[in-house]
Parts: structure tokens; C-alpha cells; sequence
């Protein structure tokens, strides 16, 4: 879900396809993990306590494992490293995963910067995709 200003990447939910795209959104659960689960046009959603909206959960909602993760950055370098909001989720959700998923940082061209700091536990993006295009 977007925060500040980043790119408002629920309007992917209006492109028209004949596959069947599922769109999952991360929901930060009691043990400080986020796992996916499906979000239809209409669905309603709740503030978490970083002000974040996330999925209502409900017992007939199933948790997904994503193909593809569209992930948030504050900045982004020509290697792929993205600097996120602090907390490492997404890192710890990858590194967690036995599937590879796919990561695509979502930024604007202007949130590039000469080098990121990494740690080892960081994940760096397969793709950073700005609206200049996919790199």
C-alpha cells in the first residue's frame, strides 16, 4: 500500500488481462513478519500502527506465497540496492523464502543515488522499475 509519495501501485488492479493476475498486499502480523494475502478493487482496508493501510483479514482469507514482489524504496543505486523504511521486512521475508520471488523496486528516477550501504541481510532488486522504465 502507498505511503508518502510513492507510486500508487493499486492501479495495477485496473489493467485488464486474460490471465487471471492475483494482487496480493503484505500485512505485518504479531510476530513482526508480513506475509501476503489476496485484495480484490473494492476491499476495504485497515491502518496499521505505522499508518500503513493493510488487508482486513478474515478466517476465509488465505495467506499467498507472491511470484512477484513490487517493493517500496526511499532510494535505489545502479546495482539494484534498495534503501527501505528501516524495519527489514521484506528483507526478512525473503530471505525466509525457499522459492525465489521476483523483486521489482518501484521508485521514481529522481530517488537514485550514487551508492547504497548494504548489510548482508539486505536483498538486492532483480529489476528497479522508474517511470523512465525498467532497469
Amino acid at each position: 500500500m502507498p505511503i508518502n509519495y510513492e507510486l500508487n501501485t493499486l492501479l495495477c488492479m485496473n489493467m485488464q488481462s486474460s490471465k487471471k493476475i492475483y494482487f496480493l498486499v503484505p500485512k505485518v502480523t504479531s510476530k513482526n513478519d508480513i506475509c501476503f494475502f489476496e485484495v480484490e478493487k473494492n476491499d476495504v482496508f485497515q491502518v496499521n500502527k505505522f499508518g500503513i493501510l493493510e488487508p482486513i483479514v478474515t478466517k476465509k482469507k488465505s495467506r499467498y506465497l507472491p511470484d512477484i514482489i513490487l517493493m517500496p524504496l526511499l532510494a535505489y543505486d545502479k546495482k539494484n540496492n534498495r534503501l527501505g523504511y528501516g524495519k527489514g521486512y521484506y528483507d526478512h521475508y525473503l530471505n525466509n523464502q525457499k522459492k525465489k520471488i521476483k523483486t521489482i523496486g518501484i521508485a521514481f528516477s529522481f530517488q537514485e543515488t550514487k551508492e547504497i550501504p548494504i548489510s548482508k541481510h539486505d536483498v538486492k532488486m532483480d529489476y528497479i522499475l522508474t517511470e523512465k522504465g525498467l532497469h
